[in-house]
């Protein structure tokens, strides 16, 4: 079963559940615009997307089409089943009222895509010490040769997008980013889909 697809306004996130083989496909409707994802077991949500263990099990930094999101368990979560763009960051860890206070000193305080995820997967029983490093689709993470990393633009164009397949009943969570350096400056929607 198709859904129609659903918008996250600017700044903001969302939380809902995915069942076990349907696709979900995070599309950039404008461009240049990250979201953060996050990904629980429906079934025990002390069980969550890693990093580490993608990166270790996946052996790359450059997760694509046909990469896997592995769990703290060690656990296939996720499959990304097609990709537009093949820039994505699984590095940085949501951005946060710490985050503006560190890097933007200058501009208002915002409580970022941690402040949104907490609030909309709070009703899932999933608290702030739970959430882990996000997989930022469309985010542009360069790692020079000395091993310094920095944030340019996503290279993400008007209805880019990136698909999921559940491998588990899972929560997930969505945002449309918050911080300057990450969208370019600028705040635009996500989009989402979600197909049987």
């Amino acid at each position: 079963m198709t859904q129609m697809a659903n918008r996250i306004p600017p700044r903001t996130g969302t939380a809902f559940p995915l069942a076990r083989g349907q696709l979900l496909t995070v599309i950039d409707p404008l461009g240049t615009q990250v979201s953060d994802l996050l990904a629980f077991s429906a079934h025990d949500v002390r069980e969550v997307i890693s990093n580490g263990r993608t990166f270790d099990y996946e052996e790359t930094l450059r997760l694509t089409s046909g990469n896997r999101l592995w769990s703290n368990r060690s656990r296939v979560l996720m499959t990304i089943e097609a990709d537009s763009v093949g820039c994505h960051d699984f590095l940085l860890t949501p951005c946060s009222t710490h985050t503006f206070r560190h890097f933007y000193p200058d501009k208002p305080e915002h409580r970022g895509c941690f402040g949104n995820l907490l609030e909309a997967l709070a009703p899932h029983g999933i608290c702030g010490d739970d959430i882990p490093v996000a997989f930022n689709c469309f985010m542009n993470v360069p790692v020079d040769a000395n091993g310094r990393i920095s944030v340019s633009p996503p290279p993400s164009r008007p209805g880019d997008s990136i698909s999921f397949r559940a491998e588990d009943d899972l929560i997930i969570g969505l945002t449309a980013c918050s911080a300057y350096a990450s969208n370019g400056g600028t705040f635009k929607p996500i989009d989402y889909r979600i197909e049987a």
